[in-house]
């Protein structure tokens, strides 16, 4: 399994709406941001939602996660770890990653159930190794892999030797698992990092598939979602639930899961569940044409269109129709911002309606602000980001939470509150840290943001 570089850039921001260069700015711009920054700002315990759904549709879920590859191949039967379930860490990774790691090892221990632990690299048998390296390096051998799991590895150089043989690293072919490698890049921000190990380890662990109609999960190629959420601890927890055994059929599982979780989670004893309309080739070729970045943005505008209306002919309610539209407002901004701000409202109207109060909304505020922001409607941009903060802190989205505080700083000012602007934006700065790494990188986004504001304009 890999996770898809860039089909979702977090806190991607407008770009339409200034045409501002840089030598306009005024000088405020150069003494508002320390020359050293302050501390990164590190996320503390989690407060995951439960599933909104019901065990009935979860367990359909569960078992399209389960039983079937993103290609479409199906895998025969279930396999998990025996536990207790060790984890390692090859020399190398960047300073941040023991942090989120143990984080989420405590949390899978927690939330999932899962007796897992980290052991020092080199002193046992690990059921999961971690090693990270150069991106470039790792997409010499996986192009535009974010970063991925492999199934009988434990090292890279492992991985390369398995290469020529097809079936080594085949998850279909397993009936157990006994190890796994992580490989993850150790050159990219503190966050990308920490996105790789949720997803990643989770799918070592659990389910290999990925399912664009989940709002609420990490097992969805649109990104909207980086840490494990209240829905996959319970699929995590249901995978490793006594009741279940590596080597069983669909339809085995199929026949013990009600029972599983209505005893895991009794609140999702409701309703039944109505069948999913397919995810079909066509849709997912049209959003990974629009946002893939391969394709000139005329052809990529082409494609989020034609997602669109795929999405609208199929009949879809769901995620996926929010995120047709939300793909084609991203990809309007730089050509059209008319139908840039259609879209996005449109995509959180049905975003709202599925998922409301959700990270889906929140990104899709995070550009309306972004608008009302160069427009100097400052009222109308607190209201927006005091509306997506809760959300974006919720799914520990660092490089979002920093972007909509460095907008309030701006709406702030042109109110003229200038303490409580400084005060703002310097909060901003360690999530920024966090969100998006190098020093460079958060005075860029600073920069961008402060180029909307009708007070920095010439």
């Amino acid at each position: 399994m890999l996770k898809k570089a860039s089909l979702l850039l977090s806190a991607a921001l407008l770009s339409a709406c200034s045409a501002t260069s840089l030598s306009d700015l005024p000088e405020r711009l150069e003494t508002s941001v320390p020359q050293a920054l302050p501390p990164m700002a590190m996320f503390g315990s989690s407060n995951p939602e439960p599933p909104r759904r019901s065990n009935a549709e979860i367990a359909r879920d569960f078992l399209d996660l389960t039983f079937q590859m993103e290609s479409g191949r199906p895998i025969p039967v279930l396999t998990r770890f025996d536990e207790p379930v060790t984890i390692t860490v090859a020399p190398g990774a960047p300073a941040t990653l023991m942090g989120d790691l143990d984080r989420l090892i405590q949390r899978l221990r927690n939330e999932a159930g899962i007796d897992i632990r980290r052991i020092p690299h080199g002193q046992g048998d690990a059921s999961i190794t971690i090693e990270t390296m150069p991106r470039a390096r790792m997409q010499r051998a996986v192009p535009q892999a974010a970063c991925f799991v492999v199934p009988r590895v434990t090292s890279w150089d492992e991985f390369r030797v398995a290469r020529s043989s097809s079936r080594t690293l085949d998850w279909t072919t397993l009936t157990t698992r006994e190890h796994a490698a992580v490989f993850i890049p150790n050159d990219v921000s503190p966050q990308e990092v920490r996105d790789c190990l949720h997803e990643e380890v989770g799918q070592a662990l659990g389910p290999l598939n990925d399912l664009y109609r989940l709002p609420d999960s990490v097992f969805n190629d649109d990104n909207f979602n980086a840490v494990l959420t209240g829905f996959d601890m319970l699929i995590l927890r249901a995978y490793y639930d006594p009741a279940l055994r590596s080597g069983m059929s669909r339809e085995e599982v199929a026949q013990r899961l009600p029972a599983i979780l209505s005893r895991l989670n009794p609140g999702g004893n409701r309703g039944a569940a109505v069948p999913p309309r397919v995810t079909d080739r066509d849709w997912v070729q049209a959003i990974e044409d629009a946002l893939g970045g391969r394709l000139p943005v005329p052809s990529r505008i082409a494609a989020a269109q034609r997602a669109v209306v795929i999405a609208q002919s199929r009949g879809w309610q769901d995620i996926r129709l929010g995120f047709s539209y939300f793909a084609l407002g991203r990809l309007s901004l730089s050509r059209d911002a008319e139908t840039a701000v259609t879209a996005f409202v449109t995509a959180g109207r049905h975003f709202d309606r599925v998922a409301p109060g959700s990270i889906q909304s929140a990104h899709v505020d995070m550009q309306l602000a972004a608008f009302a922001l160069s427009a100097g409607d400052a009222e109308q941009v607190l209201t927006l980001v005091g509306r997506a903060l809760p959300a974006a802190t919720r799914a520990e989205n660092a490089s979002l939470m920093a972007t909509l505080l460095m907008i309030r700083a701006e709406a702030l000012e042109l109110q003229g509150r200038m303490s409580e602007a400084a005060a703002v934006r310097l909060d901003s700065l360690g999530w920024a840290r966090y969100g998006f790494g190098r020093d460079a990188a958060v005075r860029d986004r600073l920069t961008e943001v402060a180029a909307l504001s009708p007070n920095n304009r010439s």
